[in-house]
């Protein structure tokens, strides 16, 4: 620090002090989505991920690069409240090496540091104590804002991953009826074929709640968009594909099926996607290949028909169905190639097993559950 005016360290130290604890403060405490423009969380994730991201679409292997890409949630957690408690520390510590200056004997600033380090942390050894009044009163300030920090960081983390749990609980509990990946036709296919129409939409309805929810939780803090499910066949994004395809084809209009549950949960799909878009800046990308091409919807409306459901005007169902699909596909797009996610597609490919199958007894399991009669007389 030698040639820097004290005056000078000691504005520094301070704007870094208010930056830190500004940013600390609207990411864990402020629960709502924040419009500031400089942000020190903002920068650090767009840096790491997009660094980590591109090495990890260099990865050839499917496994290696879902493993890879899980590791960046809780890794850039920790290091996050590194920076922040680096920033701190540093600006305590020039500010305690400018405020100093004037003493027949000033500490170094590597001193300061190591003094402000340990007074952060509370660790009390006594080798360096303050001997001004100022200086005093700032030892005071900054233990207690390490107090803070830390007891915060203690209550923050489990919040954090309690709301990633509720997410995931409903993406699992989704693989028994759409499968894995999830497929709006596997899901809508299941259900009429266990004559469960009726059950569907107390099923839209839940995950209207966990889109909503999706919406609160991933504004405030959406770093959770980072953390991985544990199946690479399945993520939050995909479930909500799933979901939305879903609503998009009861909304086109099934003979005998109810469209008022479908309306609703699309329309808050849609807005949790958008919203994410904003808060990342990703804007819509067209997709470079079309998720159902006219073959795939030759082959959907045969799954329909021989699962006993028929669209209502045959003629119009394909324009309408891309018309809608044009008002929501794109934005998935463009999160999914941000966040390195597929979309799923709209029919399954082959015959895939589903996680709850893929073990050595599945089969037997499947055939087993299958046996059961929808309704029992």
């Amino acid at each position: 620090m030698t040639g820097i005016p004290p005056l000078l360290a000691a504005a520094g130290a301070v704007l870094l002090l208010l930056v830190v604890l500004h940013d600390a403060f609207e990411v864990m405490l402020l629960p709502r989505r924040v419009k500031s423009r400089i942000r020190l969380v903002r920068l650090f994730f767009r840096a790491t991920w997009r660094i980590w991201s591109e090495v990890a679409r260099r990865i050839p292997s499917n496994d290696y690069r879902h493993n890879y890409l899980s590791l960046y949630g809780p890794l850039s957690m920790v290091f996050l409240l590194m920076v922040w408690a680096s920033g701190l520390i540093v600006g305590f510590g020039t500010l305690y090496w400018a405020l100093g200056t004037g003493n027949p004997k000033p500490l170094s600033w590597g001193n300061q540091l190591y003094f402000s380090g340990a007074t952060f942390f509370t660790l009390g050894y006594g080798d360096l104590v303050p001997h001004t009044s100022v200086t005093k009163i700032l030892a005071v300030v900054e233990s207690g804002a390490g107090l803070g920090f830390i007891a915060i960081v203690i209550g923050y983390l489990p919040v954090l991953y309690q709301l990633f749990a509720r997410r995931e609980a409903s993406v699992i509990m989704l693989d028994a009826a759409a499968g894995s990946p999830p497929a709006a036709v596997t899901l809508l296919c299941r259900y009429a074929e266990g004559e469960s129409l009726d059950e569907l939409d107390g099923l839209l309805s839940e995950w209207q709640q966990w889109s909503a929810e999706l919406l609160e939780s991933q504004l405030s803090y959406p770093m959770l968009a980072y953390y991985r499910s544990q199946h690479d066949n399945q993520s939050w994004l995909a479930a909500l594909t799933a979901i939305m395809d879903a609503c998009a084809l009861l909304m086109v209009g099934f003979k005998g099926v109810r469209t008022f549950r479908a309306r609703l949960t699309f329309s808050i799909a849609r807005q949790a996607v958008i919203e994410m878009g904003r808060v990342f800046q990703v804007s819509a990308r067209p997709l470079a290949e079309d998720r159902l091409p006219p073959e795939d919807y030759q082959r959907l409306c045969k799954e329909f028909e021989e699962a006993g459901l028929q669209f209502g005007d045959d003629q119009t169902t394909e324009q309408k169905l891309a018309a809608f699909r044009a008002t929501y596909e794109p934005f998935l797009n463009g999160l999914a190639r941000y966040l390195v996610l597929s979309l799923p597609a709209w029919l399954p490919t082959g015959d895939p097993l589903d996680n709850w199958q893929n073990n050595p007894r599945g089969k037997s399991a499947k055939q087993l559950i299958d046996s059961v009669p929808a309704r029992p007389e």
